[in-house]
Order: structure tokens, then C-alpha cells, then sequence
């Protein structure tokens, strides 16, 4: 595909500026917390902060499709479709943690090809698309070299993520083979991925919208993210996500996962 347009990486941008004082506003503030039909938590401000990027969009792009976490889905049946997850760690933000962000897809006939993820209490966003380099607060950032999982730092948002059985047992044996894993950040691990300060983050149970954004972050800063087999990250996945800043260590760690 060509390269993603000035004027679409432009539109990512301002729907992030919107988001972002919404969710700087409610951060520790007295809200409601709401269990969805799946049992995870979502708040007023993941619903105001979705909305006010839903209107952006359907004003100045009126013919893509949309889908949100909170406010379902329209127009997926067209050639773009934007992907919005407008508080990924919402577990993380009603407990006062700064990890949380904002993740803005689009993706091009299922696949994704522009990703942003923003990081509201932490001032920090990374940015990527089809064509070009992916940024660090508008700077261009990359991954880091790892010869083998041996050497390499991973990250997970939780242990608890993994069912029982196979996936369980493909992420113990990838963190048993790691240098050591980290826990918690839910998006902000691929942001470190793709700046070189983490080597592998690996995670399953996740939605289209929860992994949508980070795919070309990952590959243009020079890294490889796909689901557990190794095949590309789409809008119809399985909901596992390996995200390597070496292809080395992906190649690994996807060996590893397959044994089960």
C-alpha cells in the first residue's frame, strides 16, 4: 500500500488533542465505575473521551467506518475503518496509575496502517504509519537489537490475561526463557518497544481495538508484531499479540509458543 496520507496522520493527531483533556480532567476524580457485560470497567470519561473523537471523525471523514470500544460499530463494511480505544488501562486509571493512553487505528481492507498511541498523564504519544518512521513526541524513534530471548526484556500487562492451557503455558515458557519480564502499562509496553527500552511484549484476551493502533508503531520503528503463529494483526485475530523489536526474538519467542 502507499503511503499513508499528511492529512490522515493529521486527523489522528487532533482526535488524540481532544481525548486528551478529557481524560486529564476525570484522572482521580470521584467517578462511577461501570462492569460491562465481559466484567471490565468502563467510566465516563472512556465514554466522553470516545465520543468527542466519533464526532471528529464522522464530520471530516464521513464516508469510514468507525470502531469504538464503548460506542459500537458503523460503516465497517468500508475501505477505511478507524479503530478507537479512547482509555486503554482503564483498570489502571480508576486507581490513580498515569499508565493508561488513548489508541487511534486506521486500518486499510482489515489491515492496520496508521497507529497512535497516546499517553494523556505522561505527555508522551508515538505515532505510526504505512510509509513512514515512527515518532516519540514528533522525534523519530527505533527499536533495539537482541540476539536472543536469552538477553531480552519482556513486558505483559498481566499474568491473568493467559487462560489456562496453551496460553498460559506459551507465555511461561517464553518468560522462562526471557532476561526477566515486567508487568502493568497495557499500551505504554509497545510505546517501549518501539523505543528500544523493552524487547518483547506478549499479551492475549485482546480486542481489535486493543491492539489495532499498536501495529504500525511496532514495524515502523524497525520492529515485527503479530499474533502468536505469526501471522499479520487484522481486524478478524485470534486476540494474541507478540510485538518484537528484533525479528530475532520474535522468531523465538513464536517457537516457543507454538510448542504447546
Amino acid at each position: 500500500m502507499q503511503a499513508v496520507s499528511s492529512d490522515l496522520i493529521d486527523l489522528a493527531k487532533r482526535a488524540a488533542n481532544l481525548s486528551r483533556p478529557i481524560l486529564r480532567r476525570y484522572f482521580r476524580a470521584k467517578l462511577d465505575v461501570i462492569r460491562k457485560g465481559d466484567e471490565s470497567p468502563v467510566t465516563r470519561a472512556d465514554r466522553e473521551a470516545e465520543a468527542t473523537i466519533r464526532q471528529l471523525l464522522e464530520r471530516e471523514a464521513p464516508d469510514h467506518g468507525i470502531i469504538g470500544e464503548e460506542h459500537g460499530s458503523e460503516r465497517t463494511d468500508a475501505d477505511y475503518v478507524w479503530v478507537l480505544d479512547p482509555l486503554d488501562g482503564t483498570r489502571a486509571f480508576v486507581v490513580g496509575k498515569p499508565t493508561f493512553g488513548t489508541l487511534i487505528a486506521l486500518a486499510y481492507k482489515g489491515r492496520p496502517v496508521l497507529g497512535l498511541i497516546d499517553m494523556p498523564l505522561l505527555g508522551e504519544q508515538w505515532l505510526g504509519a504505512t510509509g513512514h518512521v515512527t515518532t516519540w513526541n514528533g522525534e523519530a524513534t527505533a527499536t533495539r537489537a537482541c540476539a536472543d530471548l536469552a538477553h531480552a526484556w519482556i513486558n505483559a500487562t498481566s499474568p491473568e490475561m493467559f487462560r489456562p492451557g496453551r496460553e498460559a503455558g506459551g507465555f511461561a515458557r517464553v518468560r522462562t526463557a526471557s532476561a526477566g519480564c515486567n508487568y502493568g502499562g497495557d499500551c505504554y509496553g509497545y510505546g517501549l518497544v518501539a523505543s528500544g527500552c523493552l524487547d518483547l511484549t506478549i499479551e492475549a484476551s485482546m480486542q481489535s481495538y486493543d491492539f489495532m493502533a499498536l501495529a504500525p508503531v511496532i514495524e515502523g520503528a524497525g520492529g515485527k508484531i503479530t499474533d502468536w503463529a505469526g501471522d499479520p494483526l487484522s481486524l478478524t485475530g485470534d486476540g494474541t499479540v507478540l510485538a518484537a523489536g528484533d525479528a530475532r526474538v520474535h522468531a523465538e519467542a513464536v517457537a516457543l509458543l507454538g510448542q504447546g
